[in-house]
């Protein structure tokens, strides 16, 4: 005699159970001692569409309300999977690459969230990432000890030129290649030197300014240090001219912006143009600084998350892209 399989109430447990027409085109059952209706549900395909709906409200833009009528689950239950998912974080792993050419920011959130990127600019995805409250020397020394003991080569860092970026490159690993984007430091002296500086050095300066970013060989490099060293040696004296400040009681340099555009230039030119030797090498960190911008209008989407739940979206946000 064939046995046939009996349906199993979820609410109660009872195997006293009779069929209750269709819904969906799938068999309804409804329990005879607690009167639940039910039907027959594959957990792993459940599972896998709870996770496509999270995977597109991370990399979406589209509010659970949205999601709640393309996916035919009510916003409280699409919160309540959502939120489950947010109370862990997916498993980071390193693809290990023998040489990499990296982009190295980091961006805040108004919640005092900073997220430190390190991203291999050879295949566009993540390396390595760090949420903390800010750009730290003693934390970036540890990230980049931790990728060089994985067994990753650093060939190449661009960034931004701060301090404790630098401080740690050097200490760490002192023969990689460090590459000063060009796109902040064009954009800092810009700001000192303003639109329309009111000196000839000031708009003589904003002119070869201008043109870093088009440098694309040697030749053109060339012209432009010399450029460079012809109107310091024409502005020498009007850059280091200093007044009296009864203030402070003491001289200082009386066109102060100038010349800090000057300084930032000259300190910053060894390590601005080493992409024209090697073209993997990014001449700037526009790379990230998309990836951060498409990041911070994905969770804008989010309000109200909690902290932890905030940094953890970042997590799985970051996890996803690099499943692409």
């Amino acid at each position: 005699m064939q046995k046939t399989r009996r349906f199993r109430c979820w609410a109660c447990g009872s195997l006293s159970t009779i069929k209750w027409g269709k819904q969906d085109d799938k068999q309804r059952y409804k329990c005879k001692e607690c009167g639940v209706l039910s039907t027959y549900t594959n957990i792993s395909v459940s599972k896998k569409n709870r996770e496509k709906w999270f995977k597109d409200w991370i990399l979406g833009k589209q509010t659970i309300k949205q999601l709640a009528v393309s996916s035919s689950y009510s916003e409280r239950t699409l919160k309540r999977y959502f939120y489950a998912y947010l109370d862990n974080y997916p498993i980071w792993a390193i693809n290990r690459r023998e040489r990499v050419n990296l982009l190295l920011d980091g961006t805040y959130f108004a919640n005092k969230v900073c997220l430190v990127l390190f991203r291999d600019n050879n295949i566009k995805a993540t390396l390595f990432y760090r949420i903390t409250d800010g750009e730290w020397e003693d934390e970036l020394t540890e990230d980049i000890k931790n990728i060089l003991n994985l067994g990753v080569e650093i060939e190449s860092v661009t960034c931004d030129g701060l301090s404790n970026i630098l401080k740690s490159i050097k200490k760490t690993s002192p023969e990689t290649i460090i590459q000063r984007c060009l796109a902040h430091i064009q954009r800092e002296t810009l700001i000192w030197l303003t639109r329309n500086p009111q000196s000839p050095a000031g708009r003589e300066l904003r002119d070869i300014v201008r043109q870093l970013h088009t440098i694309s060989d040697r030749n053109a490099w060339g012209y432009s240090v010399v450029d460079l060293i012809n109107w310091y040696e024409k502005h020498q004296s009007f850059i280091n001219e200093k007044t009296y400040n009864p203030e402070t009681g003491r001289y200082w340099f009386t066109h102060r912006t100038v010349r800090k555009a000057f300084i930032h230039i000259k300190r910053a030119i060894p390590d601005m143009f080493h992409y024209l030797d090697n073209p993997k090498i990014p001449k700037t960190t526009n790379g990230l600084e998309s990836f951060f911008g498409h990041l911070k209008q994905n969770i804008s989407l989010h309000r109200g998350l909690s902290k932890e739940h905030f940094k953890n979206y970042i997590k799985w946000y970051l996890y996803y892209k690099n499943c692409k």
